[in-house]
């Protein structure tokens, strides 16, 4: 078995039943034990996953015997550095690349704690708690790929080689400025019709990565008014597949309730005003159309059909502070739903801003059915 591989019950034969065991490193005595090629590091916490052979085999001496195997996971909690948690497997470089499977996701700790994730049209990355200090926070960059392979993990190995991503080698690269922004689709609170944003992101959690569709979540934290508690974030992303959009659907909590009826806003970066907005409020989108390097770009954010929208064309004279907005309100679990995404035109499916937004109306007719 490989220590890289995420386990569940669709791992093992419909006759094992799959149970998860948490296990404090001080209870166990390692010895020489090691995980990922190295000890298991002092702090950890480490996940067992246990499958128990469900019907009872008879041997020649006619007893019963339950077989069973332990797959043994380090997994790192959070240190008081603010060092991201890993609460899933793969919290190292891999050391095997990603070639094969059109969507992926991981934590980059050799890339100051990024988060990356793609599918067979798109990448993206947030920027995690190493980076802390630096002019980006909660934005999410997009990275600009002109193949339907997977690009995420020879990207970052190459990088370390000295082979730049933000040079175009030949499937693509990052030229795509986020800083201080929302990049494509980060969120903000709204406050006194002024942006307010998290940090980079404290901790993450693979829920599912599977060869078509992958679910993580990514957690911020908001700084505290005078008065008032910390607002917390958890965002959880959903990528499928051929999809030009991902899903986010962000819950905001206070004290641990849910924060609901909360002004928020999704943006999208015009980077100070050099691109083209455009707001369509009867298909709930907002979007920009840019040209970089000589080559169209279009980004947007789709707003799902149950909550409040307001849209505007946010100009200011601060960098990374202009960006194309939707505003609206928390539901009643303190959530808000929405799908970003772009394109980009040496990608393929584009040419020009009409193709970008006859994808965004497409999508979003196909969340909004009710639309014309």
């Amino acid at each position: 078995m490989v220590l890289d591989e995420a386990y569940s019950e669709a791992s093992f034969p419909s006759a094992w039943e799959c149970h998860h065991v948490v296990i404090d490193h001080a209870t166990l005595a390692w010895g020489n034990t090691s995980c990922h090629g190295g000890d298991v590091p002092e702090g950890a916490r480490l996940t067992a996953f246990l499958a128990y052979f469900k019907r009872v085999q008879q041997f020649p001496m006619n007893e019963p015997v339950t077989l069973f195997v332990a797959v043994i996971l380090a997994v790192p909690l959070t240190f008081s550095s603010g060092k991201a948690a890993d609460s899933m497997v793969g919290s190292v470089a891999p050391t095997t690349l990603n070639t094969t499977s059109p969507v992926w996701c991981r934590f980059v700790p050799e890339r100051k704690d990024d988060f990356a994730w793609e599918n067979d049209l798109m990448a993206f990355r947030a920027y995690g708690p190493a980076i802390k200090g630096g002019a980006e926070d909660s934005g999410i960059d997009c990275w600009l790929k002109r193949t339907t392979n997977p690009i995420v993990d020879e990207w970052y190995a190459g990088e370390q080689k000295g082979i730049s991503y933000h040079e175009d080698h030949g499937d693509g690269y990052d030229p795509y400025h986020v800083g201080g922004s929302r990049g494509c689709g980060g969120t903000a609170l709204w406050v006194d019709n002024a942006l307010v944003s998290a940090g980079p992101y404290t901790t993450w959690k693979i829920l599912e990565r599977a060869t078509s569709k992958a679910v993580f979540e990514l957690t911020y934290d908001y700084p505290a008014k005078a008065g008032e508690s910390a607002i917390h974030e958890v965002k959880r992303f959903t990528v499928e597949q051929g999809k030009p959009f991902i899903e986010v659907t962000s819950t905001f909590t206070r004290e641990g309730k849910p924060t609901a009826n909360l002004p928020v806003a999704l943006g999208v970066t015009t980077h100070d005003g050099k691109a083209s907005v455009t707001l369509c409020l009867e298909e709930r989108w907002v979007s920009c159309w840019e040209v970089i390097d000589g080559n169209g770009l279009g980004t947007g954010v789709i707003l799902d059909p149950v909550y409040p929208i307001e849209a505007r064309d946010m100009k200011s004279e601060k960098k990374d502070r202009s960006h194309a907005l939707i505003i609206t309100r928390t539901d009643a679990n303190g959530s808000v739903t929405c799908h970003p995404g772009f394109a980009w035109v040496r990608e393929g499916r584009v040419a020009a801003k009409a193709d970008w937004q006859a994808i965004l109306s497409g999508f979003s007719k196909s969340l909004h059915p009710k639309n014309p």
